[in-house]
Order: C-alpha cells, then sequence, then structure tokens
C-alpha cells in the first residue's frame, strides 16, 4: 500500500487516507447556513475518495465573515443544517473536518465573481475589526479589538467548536492564515499592538494559544485539532517560517495535533514563488522543529508527486484544493495509478478502471 493511501489516527479518529479536501470558500451561504450547494459541493468530494472532507473557513461571528454569503456556525439553527452534510460525508467513508474562522480586516469583501473591496454597510457590508488599525490594501481601516472584547472572541471559538461537534464534525480546525484574524495577530506586519497582545513573538501568538486552551478544554479528549498557519508573509519585516516553526511548538504543548501549512495573504505586495509543491518545504520544516505532523497544501497535482512528498517525510498528508475542483475522483484515480484498492461507491463501480 502507498502512504497516500494510508490510513493516519489522530488522537480518536483514524482517517482512511492521506488525500484531505482542503477548506475552499464557496461564497454560497444565506445567512451563514449551508445550501444545497455545500451538500453537493462537500459531498461529491467525499463520494470520490478523500480521507478528510474540510468545511470551507466558517465564521464565529457574523462580523467574522470574508463576505456576506460566507458560511458561519454562530447559532444552532446554522449547525443544524450541517448534519446532512456531515451524516453524507460519514456514508461515503470519509471524514468531516471543519475549519473554525474569524476574517479580521479582511471581511466584509465581496464574493469574488461580485466584485472587488469592502462592502459597504448600506449593500450588507459591516465595520471591521482586527489587532490594530490599520487596513490591509484598499479595503476599509478596521476597529482595534480592545483588550476587554478579547475573552468574548475566545469563548465565539468555544461556543463554535461545540456546535460543529453537535452537527457531525469530527475534526476541527483552527484558521490562522491567509491573513485572517489570528494571521493578523501573529504577523507584525499588521499586529502593531504595544499591550499583551502585541509586541514580541509570545504577545502576538497570545490569542492564538488562548484560542487553543479554551477550545481544547471545551471538547473530548478524542478530537483532533489542527491549526493552519502561513509560514511565511512573502514580505520583507513580515512573518517568517521561523516564527512559525517556534509557535508551533507552543502548540504542540498546548494539545494541538497537527499543523496545516499554507502561506501569504496578509499583506497586498507578497512577491510568492509558485511551483509545483512551493510550501512543502515549509511544511518540512515546521515539522522537523516542532515534531508535530503537518498536511501540505498548494500546487499539488499529481499522485506521484503526493506520495514523494509523504515518503520523503516532508508532511503526513496532503491537502487538495483547485485540482479536486477541477477533478473531484482524483483520489480514486490517484488509487488507481499508486496501485491501491480503495472504496468506490457501488453506484459508481462500474466506471472503475480495469487492472
Amino acid at each position: 500500500m502507498s502512504l497516500l493511501f494510508s490510513p493516519l489516527t489522530l488522537r480518536g479518529v483514524t482517517v482512511p487516507n492521506r488525500a484531505w479536501v482542503s477548506p475552499m470558500c464557496q461564497y454560497s451561504s444565506e445567512k451563514g447556513r449551508p445550501t444545497d450547494w455545500h451538500l453537493v459541493h462537500l459531498g461529491s468530494l467525499a463520494r470520490g475518495g478523500a480521507g478528510l472532507v474540510i468545511q470551507e473557513a466558517t465564521a464565529v461571528v457574523p462580523e467574522g465573515r470574508i463576505s456576506p454569503e460566507d458560511a458561519g456556525i454562530w447559532n444552532d439553527t446554522q449547525a443544524a443544517d450541517y448534519e446532512r452534510i456531515t451524516r453524507f460525508i460519514r456514508e461515503q467513508g470519509s471524514v468531516p473536518g471543519i475549519q473554525l474562522a474569524h476574517a479580521g480586516r479582511k471581511a466584509s469583501t465581496y464574493a469574488p465573481w461580485r466584485g472587488r473591496g469592502s462592502v459597504p454597510v448600506s449593500e450588507g457590508g459591516w465595520k471591521t475589526v482586527a489587532p490594530s488599525e490599520n487596513a490591509f490594501g484598499r479595503y476599509d481601516v478596521p476597529a482595534e479589538i480592545p483588550v476587554a472584547e478579547i475573552p468574548a472572541l475566545v469563548q465565539a471559538w468555544v461556543d463554535a467548536a461545540r456546535r460543529a461537534l453537535a452537527a457531525g464534525f469530527e475534526v476541527l480546525e483552527i484558521h490562522a492564515a491567509h491573513g485572517y484574524l489570528l494571521h493578523q495577530f501573529l504577523s507584525p506586519v499588521s499586529n502593531l499592538r504595544t499591550d499583551s497582545y502585541g509586541g514580541d513573538l509570545a504577545g502576538r501568538s497570545r490569542l492564538l494559544i488562548e484560542i487553543v486552551d479554551a477550545v481544547r478544554a471545551a471538547v473530548p479528549d478524542a478530537t483532533p485539532l489542527f491549526v493552519r498557519v502561513s509560514a511565511t508573509d512573502w514580505v520583507p519585516g513580515g512573518l517568517d517560517v521561523d516564527e512559525v516553526a517556534q509557535v508551533a511548538v507552543t502548540l504542540k504543548e498546548h494539545g494541538v495535533d497537527l499543523v496545516d501549512v499554507s502561506t501569504g495573504g496578509n499583506h497586498p505586495d507578497q512577491k510568492i514563488t509558485l511551483g509545483p509543491g512551493y510550501q512543502v518545504p515549509f511544511a518540512r520544516q515546521i515539522k522537523e522543529t516542532s515534531g508535530l505532523p503537518t498536511a501540505a497544501v498548494g500546487l499539488i497535482t499529481e499522485p506521484k508527486q503526493a506520495e514523494q512528498i509523504l515518503a520523503e517525510g516532508s508532511a503526513d498528508a496532503v491537502l487538495l484544493a483547485r485540482v479536486l475542483l477541477r477533478e473531484p475522483s482524483w483520489p480514486q484515480r490517484a488509487a488507481h495509478e499508486l496501485g491501491d484498492d480503495i472504496a468506490w461507491p457501488p453506484q459508481y463501480d462500474r466506471g472503475r478502471p480495469a487492472r
């Protein structure tokens, strides 16, 4: 059996393979509630053989949505709507996961096909919040979050985590990447605070650690907890992989089970060096420094490429995004190419490639 199609056990959850669905925003929710689109989108990826299917960035509070059409789980009605989705994912043999998020200064923006920039309040937008009053590019200037409001923010993640588990999700991921709120706190280019939530790396990572501690204490010990990070801001003076690796060391001490390693998203002047697997070296460094399992993401498109990433020890799983939008059955094709035999739905078994 290939490494890509070997199981991975994290706490009380065994994921059947290591070809996972990366969270991908669909901008198709209604007042934060998932729609039929989410059932078909996520369900098709589970049907295609992915081991772990992670629901898109899901806001823990209304003002944490990236756009007015983004997903949320700040109330019980929203949580209940996910139950049919998680049930279907499990029926396909996959594990349902969810990414819990707050967009911070990058919230209240248009869905990609509707326009660019901040959505005015008159069009359904809202005032954004951030660690400091500095905007992302030409977006609206956010309000600085007062220290007195931080406990409520931490509690929002706890409440969302509890709702997610009640809705049938089995893996939780805290979003601290791509220029969203927790990344904004981590990075010196967006966190200009002089209080205990700013300054050095310990101060800038304090909110993330407080959320991790609170969520870890609130959910069963058997529940795996991931954190997605951006390993570099790709700008001079920004967050870099050495700092993020040190944060990962702390995350391990506080009960995190896997770091999902991406990059960028926090500065409009970022200069990213693209290429196949371009973020994999960051996952490897964080894994080697922290001792935590990692997942690699970013231009991973071929089965042999994914297998090599695992074989060389750079990561423990691969997260797939755009390639799955083009080919939802990628894991089934990959298994065939690597000589593995994974389950197919009986409805589709007649389409299985001949050996």
